[in-house]
Formats: structure tokens, C-alpha cells, sequence
């Protein structure tokens, strides 16, 4: 493995990269997990800090996805799952019933 002074002199040799990834003269700064997780479309916050919903969601009740690869669609819940947060919703993908589970924080009422 590389000690990390030559990756980023590997990073600053680069065209273009340095002002794309900050200040000209200064360090790369490294991106939060939180920051990540939203990239890669997993919202694990709520787990992280303990939060629940404002309102608690309901088997039936119509949702929205509001994160993630499936935001956008629409669906129905199907089973709550309050100590993992999560709700496995009934979303309409190709014609097909498709059950998804989503975080509480990916989802809002409809």
C-alpha cells in the first residue's frame, strides 16, 4: 500500500482533479460516511442517531420513494418494521409487484 503522500501527489499530478477536489495548494479533505451512504443510495442516519418519523407509518398506506434507486415510485406498505426503522413497500416495477425495503427517512406519505 502506498503511504498516503504519494497518493496525493499521484492526485496532484492529474489535470484538472485539483480544482475539482479543492483549494489549488491544499489537502483533499475526506468525504463524511453520511455523505457516502447517500451516494451509494443507503440512508442509515436514522439508525445512526435514533430517530423516528414524525407520524408512524401503517400496513396499506400509500408512500412515496423519495431516496434511492427507486425514488420516484410509488407503492403501498406492506410490513413495518419498527425496530430495524425499515418498511417493506409494494412498488409497481415493469408491471410487476415488487416488494423494496426502505429505510423510514427514504419515504414520505402520499
Amino acid at each position: 500500500m502506498k503511504p498516503l503522500c504519494e497518493v496525493i501527489q499521484a492526485i496532484k499530478d492529474v489535470p484538472g482533479v485539483i480544482g475539482f477536489l479543492g483549494e489549488k495548494g491544499q489537502q483533499p479533505a475526506p468525504i463524511r460516511k453520511s455523505e457516502i451512504n447517500k451516494i451509494l443510495g443507503k440512508v442509515d442516519e436514522m439508525n445512526e442517531l435514533g430517530e423516528m418519523p414524525e407520524t408512524p407509518f401503517y400496513l396499506g398506506e400509500p408512500v412515496k420513494v423519495m431516496d434511492g434507486p427507486f425514488n420516484g415510485f410509488s407503492g403501498i406498505i406492506d410490513e413495518v418494521m419498527p425496530d430495524k426503522k425499515k418498511l417493506k413497500v409494494i412498488v409497481k416495477i415493469f408491471g410487476r409487484n415488487t416488494p423494496v425495503e426502505l429505510n423510514y427517512l427514504q419515504v414520505e406519505k402520499e
